[in-house]
């Protein structure tokens, strides 16, 4: 994964919801159908395409899906 965009692309593909790169500065209760299943459905997306685990507990301080994007990157650069 190498941008937020691609971050938007899965999103928009695997799990349905219409977001765009603004929805990614958005608070997460902002971002429109977003939920605790999401959230648990993308990090395991995310986990297979870094193929690296995720932290849950930095996934789960993360306001918006811009920070769950550095989460995962950040596990992915580790």
């Amino acid at each position: 994964m190498n941008n937020v965009d691609d971050l938007v692309t899965i999103i928009r593909d695997e799990i349905g919801l219409p977001i765009t790169i603004a929805d990614t500065q958005l608070p997460l209760a902002d971002v429109i159908g977003w939920d605790s299943v999401h959230l648990l459905t993308l990090c395991v997306i995310l986990e297979r395409e870094t193929a690296q685990p995720i932290s849950l507990p930095d996934v789960l301080e993360a306001s918006t899906l811009q920070a769950i994007f550095d989460v995962a990157v950040g596990a992915e650069r580790a």
